[in-house]
């Protein structure tokens, strides 16, 4: 259980920003979003799933001087990027920063290799990797208008290197082979954005996590944190804490860059 102090964490640099977190029901998102509540921010969450963004909306709105607004939506679709935006600027007038941390699958999603469907893998590619592109084009959009932004996306370590596969024996985990194209995607895109956006006060810069404790098998534990060098499997607040700095203005030097936070696993 994740306990959340009644004073401000000292990110000043980050303080009354506007800030648009996608995903914000899920591990890395929440996390991000109850950082960024502690720094003073004024939040707009989305999320497809509504209970759960709802009941962290509830925790997040007992601060005073910070105000936090949902919106439950599928950002798979153009449609519903565009009413995303649209809605977060009607509620929030400006928007300082977005954290696009969304992470929508197929039902086939975690298959094999040699069980995967032509299906599972044209919508999963489509939806994370298309949808953080087609994001990416209609909030930088929105920067463009207003002079400026910083957009962080989220990879992966697996977007980075190859897995190691031996960790995987013995239990019935495994590591998508589509999920390492996405996330050495997203990589490329954060590249390519930042270098696209030149000259107008918009920076994008992704985070590579890890991989997050999440009741995994003790033996994939052990494994994975022989790989490591202090601390093995991460908490999302780990990440959280590298992305609240890429959104402040603590960060204004660091353009189209991929931050590992992975104690040490890429080595």
């Amino acid at each position: 259980m994740t306990i959340i102090s009644s004073e401000p964490i000292n990110h000043t640099c980050l303080k009354r920003q506007n800030i648009l977190i996608t995903g914000a029901a899920g591990r890395i998102g929440s996390a991000t979003a109850k950082l960024t509540w502690q720094a003073g921010c004024n939040l707009l969450l989305t999320d497809i799933a509504q209970e759960p963004l709802e009941a962290l909306a509830e925790e997040l709105a007992k601060r005073e001087n910070s105000s936090v607004h949902i919106i439950c939506a599928d950002i798979t679709t153009q449609n519903g990027i565009n009413d995303l935006i649209k809605e977060a600027y009607n509620l929030l007038g400006r928007i300082d920063g977005a954290v696009h941390s969304a992470y929508p699958v197929s039902k086939g999603w975690g298959s094999t290799f040699e069980e995967l469907t032509a299906e599972n893998l044209h919508q999963d590619l489509a939806m994370q990797l298309g949808g953080a592109i087609l994001f990416s084009r209609e909030i930088l959009r929105y920067f463009q208008s207003q002079g400026g932004g910083s957009l962080v996306h989220i990879s992966s370590i697996q977007g980075v290197q190859a897995p190691k596969f031996d960790h995987y024996c013995g239990t019935n985990m495994n590591s998508p082979i589509e999920y390492a194209a996405i996330k050495a995607g997203i990589i490329s895109i954060t590249r390519w954005l930042a270098k696209y956006y030149t000259s107008q006060d918009i920076r994008v810069n992704c985070v590579s996590p890890g991989g997050i404790l999440d009741a995994q098998p003790t033996s994939f534990l052990e494994k994975y944190r022989q790989s490591c060098t202090n601390i093995g499997m991460l908490s999302a607040e780990h990440v959280a804490s590298t992305i609240i700095y890429l959104l402040s203005s603590a960060s204004v030097a660091i353009n189209g860059q991929n931050i590992i936070v992975d104690d040490g696993w890429t080595l």
